[in-house]
């Protein structure tokens, strides 16, 4: 992953394409107090269950996503966002193709 240059305007969706059965990352900032992350997920690709120690910003940028929160499901679409809280078991699907901003919040 690299992280984008400072200063410059970016179109942030187009920093990462879909790709057929896969995940996509790029890191778009990183710093001591959290990074930020893109992610274009292919139509039924997931983040299977798992916990972070810090909390996280959902941000959908295209598409149609289950997020999944302590078991609880929402769905969420372009423009909408979700915090998913530290220490909580979280889950990422792609319901329809996909793009993801994920600020993660270490301070």
């Amino acid at each position: 992953m690299s992280t984008s240059p400072r200063s410059e305007v970016l179109n942030v969706s187009s920093l990462a394409e879909y790709q057929t059965g896969a995940v996509v990352s790029r890191q778009i900032a990183k710093a001591e107090g959290g990074n930020v992350t893109l992610f274009a997920f292919d139509e039924g690709q997931e983040l299977s269950e798992h916990i972070a120690p810090f909390d996280a910003l959902v941000h959908v940028l295209d598409g149609e996503a289950e997020i999944k929160i302590s078991g609880k499901p929402s769905l969420l679409k372009a423009g909408e966002v979700i915090i998913m809280p530290a220490g909580q078991p979280h889950a990422v699907k792609a319901i329809k193709r996909f793009k993801m901003l994920l600020t993660m919040i270490k301070n």
